[in-house]
């Protein structure tokens, strides 16, 4: 009989919503339905003491040649945790004890190298999935960050953008880059909805661009119109808004594939604003209008040209929303997932 494979995802345990947690739950939730596998998160989070000495030290000034990023002496698992923000089956794992035979761990690479004192040590096979290109230097120790890569059975990446981000970094280690995907559920969305004069946006990522846009639009913004955050909502609290909604800002900050922009896009929206960089592989017009991070006059100057352009561009619109469906559906998800799985046969 063949062995089951174990399939553990390290994810942190953020206070509010986290479309990369999201994204690792599908993941592990899609491994979970396969034959000849299942799949456990593992949260982590800062000791109460590794909190209070870093606290301390910030109160008091103290310069510190302490390796950066998150250390094995200084964590915990989360036990318990699950994300609540959105639907999921997850199933949670609450400690470090891993099986060398059947587990093989997922390292997120905001915590890459960790894989040198959790793993590489104790024998245990391991990925790295790179979900954002720009957090690569998880730590200032170059010498534990290579080693993580290097001994890496391979590396995962969700776009264009963090595979070029790699490439940059670790140009040898290129043929280890597995091409995985991501999903939005369109079903979620009412997508006969009636629309309504309404701006979304999220503020999380750069407030003060967001708090300057919102400054100068209100002062030309017609009557009817209204304009909401959806900051730290809930999922279906955010769906059903951005249903509602006609065109969504974006404010993405250095990101290799943000979800926000593509599910408003797949709920109707117009989306004015940052790429972020990895959203240029899908940035296309007449939905997407991309500005340039900090042109806040340009992005005020946008959103009130597609306010007033109405219902131009209707048949172009839904053309491309149908083709970002397809290219977020949990069925491409799944086949690339299945791909990336085969490395165990």
């Amino acid at each position: 009989m063949k062995n089951i494979k174990n399939i553990i995802y390290l994810c942190n345990s953020e206070k509010g919503p986290s479309g990369g947690a999201k994204i690792i739950y599908h993941h592990s939730e899609i491994i979970n339905n396969l034959n000849n596998f299942t799949s456990e998160i593992l949260h982590i989070k800062k000791k109460k003491t590794s909190k209070w000495k870093a606290s301390i030290k910030k109160k008091l000034d103290i310069k510190s040649n302490e390796e950066t990023g998150w250390q094995l002496d200084q964590i915990e698992p989360y036990k318990n945790f699950k994300y609540s923000w959105f639907e999921n089956n997850a199933v949670i794992k609450n400690n470090f004890n891993f099986n060398q035979k059947n587990d093989f761990v997922i390292l997120p690479e905001i915590f890459a190298h960790l894989a040198d004192d959790l793993l590489i040590r104790n024998k245990i096979k391991y990925a790295i999935f790179v979900q954002n290109g720009y957090t690569i230097s998880s730590t200032n120790n170059e010498k534990k960050l290579n080693k993580a890569y290097n001994k890496a059975s391979f590396i995962l990446s969700y776009s264009e953008d963090v595979k070029q981000c790699i490439k940059l970094f670790f140009p040898h280690l290129e043929k280890k880059i597995i091409k995985i995907k991501c999903s939005v559920d369109s079903k979620k969305f009412n997508l006969n909805q009636k629309k309504v004069n309404l701006i979304t946006y999220m503020s999380r990522k750069l407030p003060q661009h967001s708090g300057h846009v919102l400054f100068f639009l209100k002062k030309k913004l017609p009557k009817k119109w209204v304009i909401k955050n959806l900051n730290n909502l809930n999922e279906k609290t955010i769906f059903n808004n951005l249903s509602r909604s006609k065109i969504f800002l974006s404010f993405a900050n250095l990101e290799s594939l943000g979800l926000p922009s593509i599910e408003a896009a797949i709920a109707g929206n117009f989306v004015v604003g940052y790429t972020g960089e990895g959203g240029k592989e899908y940035w296309k017009k007449p939905i997407f209008t991309e500005i340039y991070s900090g042109d806040i006059k340009n992005f005020v100057n946008q959103i009130l040209k597609k306010i007033v352009e109405k219902n131009k561009h209707n048949l172009k619109k839904k053309i491309q929303r149908k083709k970002i469906i397809r290219e977020f559906s949990k069925e491409n998800e799944i086949k690339h997932i299945k791909n990336f799985l085969n490395f165990f046969n």
